[in-house]
């Protein structure tokens, strides 16, 4: 099976960014108890992100699509680590994922749409939310992992928040 994939700084991951190495990013797992404001919450099971401004506020909520049996959304708190603005995709083999196939510039045809957001390690590759050009598909489960949105409404949450910025994902 053959699948796309965008690398930073040498590390695999549903986003392409070549350049000169970033600073080094926080932690990717919250140790503290409290999100801060903004923060993100992935409900999976409503398969909705919400947009958390303020406290005591749900938020503005997005409908995505996340990953598909065996390449589940991981759970847990997290922070954003890398942020990308109109990313590159990497094809590679998911069975092999250090093996890259080609490469999908910015544009109508890229997978990751408009921006990419990671927060997240799981199953070889970077996980992260991303645009779509396909939003149909928004409220199942059929990615890699990573969490789909609407080209317009991954542009809203990648404005509003920042590296460090807790992601917390419930079942």
């Amino acid at each position: 099976m053959i699948a796309t994939l965008v690398v930073m700084s040498g590390a695999a991951g549903c986003s392409l960014f070549e350049g000169p190495p970033p600073p080094p990013p926080p932690p990717a797992v919250v140790q503290d108890p409290g999100p801060g404001y903004p923060h993100l919450v992935l409900k999976l099971g409503e398969r909705r992100v919400y947009l958390v401004e303020e406290e005591g506020k749900q938020g503005e909520s997005f409908p995505v699509a996340i990953g598909k049996h065996p390449y589940l959304t991981p759970v847990g708190k997290f922070r954003i680590n890398e942020m990308v603005e109109n990313p590159d995709w990497v094809v590679f083999d998911w069975k092999n994922p250090e093996k890259t196939l080609g490469r999908i510039p910015p544009g109508p045809k890229n997978p990751l749409g408009l921006r990419w957001i990671g927060f997240a390690s799981a199953h070889g590759w970077e996980i992260g939310f991303h645009g779509t050009p396909r939003p149909e598909l928004l409220g199942q489960a059929v990615s890699h992992g990573c969490v789909r949105m609407k080209n317009e409404d991954v542009v809203k949450v990648f404005s509003k928040v920042s590296i460090g910025t807790t992601v917390i994902v419930e079942p």
